[in-house]
């Protein structure tokens, strides 16, 4: 499986993205609301990707729930996670509880779809960033690892890994890196005292898959943005807080990735970094830019973690209305929306 994870424009495979999924340096794809009509022409992209590809393939979506859910007709519309906790009016144990229905429900029919995995939970604390707000559990990390151990735990029960993000946490920055770059003068203890506790117990506890970094510049700790930067995904995140699992960039096009320079300077200094995969979205120009110029290469390693990702499930859309534990986790549901 290669290192890149690209998408498509449309709702069916056109000639040229049958050709790019085959290339050997393409492992993955990330599906978007335009790729969506409805469940059924959903279902049969992917099988179409899996076809063209002729390869082991990972298939991802944004689907947290909130705001960013990408599909919706026919889908069980999944709250914010930032509300959960006030449409359990403070009870934690119930939002707990609302916490794995939700994980379990999302997890379940996005992979009943042929979908591996949603790029679930965000682990941010919900501070200044208006990008994050109530995509964020809570605004204490405290609050966040529980209930997000609680998602997580339901993503499992379903069979979906779980990837948090963004690593280190873009909650206390008010930049969004979709068009701007964020710097964050904060040091190093600050951070670790707050913003990086929900991966930090997490990643502990082995609840965590996989991990995406934020497009943050932390000019205290490191001089290069979190996803390019050897020293926070190699010396902080796997040798000090002992994580296993994949490393995805963020998406490569965002306006927070370009301190580093174009799309395959971009590409480069991200696996060099230590990402495993490299999200390259809406931009098939420099996807093909990076897929004929970059200095990149399958790694063996990379390659064993992405595999774990894979779903393990087999199962339809049809089939969820027979299934006893998506029933009860979708009524559940349905007492606080």
């Amino acid at each position: 499986m290669g290192p890149i994870m690209l998408d498509v424009l449309g709702t069916s495979l056109t000639q040229e993205d049958k050709e790019l999924l085959q290339h050997p340096l393409v492992g993955g794809l990330i599906l978007f609301t335009r790729n969506f009509e409805s469940v059924e022409q959903l279902s049969d992209l992917n099988d179409q990707i899996r076809k063209a590809a002729k390869k082991d393939f990972l298939i991802a979506v944004d689907h947290e729930g909130g705001r960013v859910q990408r599909f919706r007709k026919g889908f069980s519309l999944i709250p914010a996670m930032g509300s959960l906790i006030t449409k359990t009016q403070q009870n934690v144990s119930k939002a707990k509880e609302l916490a794995t229905h939700c994980g379990y429900v999302m997890a379940t029919e996005v992979q009943a779809c042929n979908i591996d995995i949603s790029f679930a939970p965000v682990l941010d604390v919900n501070g200044i960033s208006e990008v994050i707000g109530d995509r964020a559990f809570d605004s204490q990390p405290e609050a966040i690892i529980h209930l997000a151990n609680a998602f997580i735990e339901g993503m499992h029960l379903a069979g979906m890994k779980a990837t948090g993000k963004h690593f280190p946490g873009h909650g206390s920055v008010k930049a969004d890196s979709h068009i701007d770059l964020p710097i964050d003068y904060r040091k190093r203890a600050e951070i670790e005292a707050f913003d990086i506790l929900p991966f930090k117990h997490l990643i502990k506890a082995n609840k965590v898959d996989a991990l995406m970094p934020a497009h943050i510049i932390f000019p205290e700790i490191d001089s290069q943005a979190v996803g390019f930067s050897s020293y926070w995904l190699q010396q902080i995140l796997r040798e000090s807080l002992g994580f296993e699992g994949v490393i995805f960039s963020d998406d490569l096009s965002m306006e927070g990735a370009s301190c580093v320079g174009g799309y395959v300077e971009r590409a480069e200094a991200a696996q060099q970094a230590g990402c495993d995969m490299l999200l390259l979205c809406n931009n098939r120009e420099g996807c093909i830019s990076v897929i004929d110029n970059a200095n990149i290469n399958i790694n063996k390693i990379s390659n064993q973690r992405i595999q774990r990702l894979l779903k393990t499930t087999h199962h339809s859309f049809k089939q969820l209305s027979q299934n006893p534990q998506w029933n009860e986790s979708i009524k559940f549901i349905e007492q606080y929306t």
